[in-house]
């Protein structure tokens, strides 16, 4: 809807920033945009990329950030009053579901909806610091790759004919990642400040990064795919769509933990002789007995003789230096 709006602007930046970068750009005349823009290459069709000042990015306010617009709006008495009328009671509800509900409730109401807009309006515009990267959304990559080409895998001597090869060669990228977590150091960028782990995404991307190294640098005919928003990493080689190896990650914090690995249970059944799977929890803290929980659901998986996605576990951690223990 922003876009929308100031698209104009934007266009003037785009033809700007393509002359100031040398970039030849295509010329779009639709209804909704009118200008030069970059090419996106990886669209069949051609669509723009529309690039955007990084100081206007920031995080949408979202259900889990309402507490920032209630501690806003305590500061303004009168708005303070229409909240606890009008929209109070989102503050009051525990679970996502019930939020999701009475967010509902508050976007039927003309006069409730105008009373969170005008609170939203008085929440402290930040944009994301692109340059420290806190949320690890830009260097992921590049460290990855860097983790990667510091701490080599050799891969000459396999080969990707079938299913369990592929699965003995993922098997050995996830060794090797846990080891970049235990030894070398990675562990350090799964975290924001010191004991507030980053996303869960992060160790996800992080870990696509180097897999692909791996496969890159070793000629494997055999390509990871992320999809960070669900947690599955699948990797997709020349045997063909239906048969893949599955890596699933989840942090120690996640409360599914336990019910996803149930879930890759029924999947690996269900799926038969086509997948195999690594469901690989790294340990950042909040563990309990999830991991006994995990251990007991596997073997009780193995006693009935059904199908087990592989279980490993990260210790994700970071430990004092060897002068101060």
């Amino acid at each position: 809807m922003t876009t929308n709006i100031i698209i104009d602007s934007l266009s003037s930046f785009n033809k700007r920033i393509l002359a100031e970068l040398g970039l030849k750009g295509k010329f779009f005349n639709s209804k909704q945009l009118n200008g030069k823009f970059l090419v996106n290459p990886y669209e069949s069709k051609q669509t723009p990329i529309i690039l955007v000042p990084s100081d206007v990015l920031r995080k949408l306010p979202i259900a889990h950030d309402w507490d920032s617009v209630s501690d806003a709006a305590s500061h303004n008495e009168e708005l303070r009053n229409k909240i606890n009328t009008h929209i109070g009671h989102i503050w009051a509800a525990k679970s996502k579901q019930s939020k999701q509900k009475l967010k509902e409730e508050v976007l039927s109401s003309k006069e409730a909806f105008e009373t969170l807009l005008k609170a939203i309006k008085i929440v402290p515009r930040k944009h994301y610091d692109s340059v420290t990267d806190p949320d690890m959304l830009f260097k992921w990559a590049t460290l990855g790759r860097e983790f990667a080409g510091r701490f080599p895998l050799d891969l000459s001597g396999e080969r990707i004919g079938d299913l369990k090869d592929s699965f003995s060669v993922v098997k050995d990228i996830v060794n090797k990642f846990k080891h970049l977590i235990e030894h070398n150091g990675l562990n350090k960028e799964l975290y924001k400040s010191p004991g507030i782990p980053r996303h869960e995404s992060t160790a996800q991307r992080l870990f696509f990064a180097v897999a692909y190294s791996y496969c890159e640098a070793n000629n494997l005919d055999i390509s990871p795919e992320v999809d960070t928003g669900n947690g599955k990493i699948d990797f997709k080689f020349s045997k063909g769509f239906n048969e893949r190896v599955l890596v699933e990650i989840k942090l120690s914090t996640n409360p599914k933990v336990v019910s996803g690995y149930e879930t890759q249970l029924e999947v690996y059944r269900a799926a038969e002789k086509t997948m195999k799977a690594v469901f690989l929890v790294i340990d950042v803290g909040g563990m309990g007995k999830k991991d006994e929980r995990l251990i007991k659901l596997r073997n009780k998986a193995s006693s009935k003789g059904h199908p087990l996605s592989e279980l490993a576990f990260v210790d994700g951690s970071v430990k004092l230096s060897a002068s101060k223990r």
